[in-house]
């Protein structure tokens, strides 16, 4: 999703806490609404890996709560994972002809998942966005969104109302938005209009289809920056994909927004990326200032600030999960990551912290890997977050997608 490439953590720094989680006596969570880590579900190697072996690198990840299915992107081993939500346990890979991981996040893929049964939309690099048909896991069609571009098409969002496709081109400079209409009987792609963004100076990143409304909505992390990813002001797009027009850019500061989620009220959460300190600047370990991490809850109608939930920040993907009435978010970055952020959605505060992971690239073996995507299964609440191949968590060696939640066997 980011373009910009976080700092890497020490592994030991990284690790410390994760550890306590999975001292004896915590092999039943008590059901008293903290989220807890529950399992670890892990991740196979397989011919097709290009990080030695084991997963480290992934991107976008989706839960479909009519088949209690997750699906992940895969870089490292070019494909889509796919687990059972109510077993916890790996069930399949599908490949689709993905590029994998080939040392650099813009050129790699698959990267971003939608699930609209019986199709899975993935898109890839060389602007490749597929339909795989679920009943055979065999791709239906296939489109590019820029004919020639070696870049990836990032993140989407699908209409099923008007079987429409938002797909995001975020590594292209200026980065642009296309549409893409879906046969839903057959999975075949009609490449439609595409919708730039030439204010945007550090890519565009998550969207999400808002049914009520009926338009698209879509993060743009910064706008007239240097695009370096310190700039102070983001904003958030809203698209109607029956013209293709972007209706309005509701400006957002100090807040570079990378996920972005739909609320319980009409809101969205924006998840920043870029954590700023507090004088607006871009923080650092080495700033003299203190760090000032927030998301911001965003009225989708008006645009208007409605609350700072203060105390997470350096999120990628957000998600709602409406069976709990929580916001989750996936942070990768200092000074707060790596974690899953837990916030209240009625309240608007942070409610959590819970300890995640990420990994250092060691020379000529791997390379890093961070936690930075999140999904949930909204009928048992379980909260889903790949990590990096690791020997901290349990069954984790080889990559895993680690399972939390506020009750359940170990």
């Amino acid at each position: 999703m980011i373009r910009k490439c976080p700092r890497a953590f020490l592994l030991l720094g990284a690790v410390l806490v994760p550890v306590l989680l999975l001292v004896p006596g915590t092999s039943r969570a008590d059901n008293d609404g903290t989220v807890r880590f529950l399992t670890a579900v892990p991740v196979p190697g397989s011919d097709a890996n290009t990080t030695g072996g084991n997963m480290y690198v992934f991107d976008i990840s989706w839960v479909d709560p009519k088949t209690h299915r997750y699906y992940l992107a895969d870089r490292s081993n070019a494909a889509v994972d796919v687990v059972d939500t109510e077993r916890g346990v790996f069930v399949k890979r599908i490949s689709g002809g993905f590029k994998g991981f080939t040392g650099d996040n813009s050129t790699s893929g698959p990267n971003g998942v939608v699930v609209a049964f019986p199709w899975l939309f993935v898109t890839d690099a060389a602007s490749r966005v597929v339909s795989i048909d679920l009943r055979t896991d065999k791709v239906a069609d296939e489109a590019t969104t820029n004919a020639g571009d070696d870049l990836r098409s990032d993140e989407l969002a699908y209409d099923p109302e008007d079987g429409l496709l938002l797909v995001v081109n975020n590594a292209d400079t200026p980065p642009f938005a296309t549409l893409v209409q879906v046969d839903q009987n057959t999975g075949q792609l009609t490449v439609g209009q595409h919708i730039p963004f030439p204010e945007a100076t550090n890519g565009a990143e998550q969207p999400v289809w808002d049914r009520r409304s009926g338009r698209f909505y879509l993060s743009i992390p910064e706008v007239n920056g240097p695009g370096d990813g310190s700039g102070p002001h983001g904003a958030v797009a809203r698209i109607n994909p029956a013209t293709g027009e972007v209706e309005a850019e509701f400006p957002v500061d100090f807040c570079q927004p990378a996920g972005l989620a739909l609320g319980p009220h009409q809101d969205l959460l924006l998840g920043c990326s870029t954590v700023f300190d507090t004088a607006g600047h871009a923080w650092s370990a080495k700033d003299s200032k203190t760090a000032a991490p927030q998301h911001v809850v965003m009225d989708a109608d008006t645009g208007n600030i409605t609350a700072h939930v203060a105390g997470l920040g350096g999120s990628d993907e957000v998600v709602f999960n409406p069976g709990d009435r929580r916001y989750y978010a996936a942070s990768r970055v200092d000074p707060v990551g790596p974690v899953l952020g837990v916030i209240d959605a009625d309240r608007e505060v942070l409610s959590q912290l819970v300890p995640t992971l990420n990994v250092p690239a060691v020379q000529g073996v791997h390379p890093s890997g961070s936690s930075h995507s999140v999904a949930v299964d909204p009928d048992d609440n379980r909260v889903f977050v790949p990590l990096p191949a690791n020997n901290v968590f349990p069954n984790c060696l080889t990559g895993c997608v680690a399972v939390y939640g506020t009750s359940g066997d170990h």
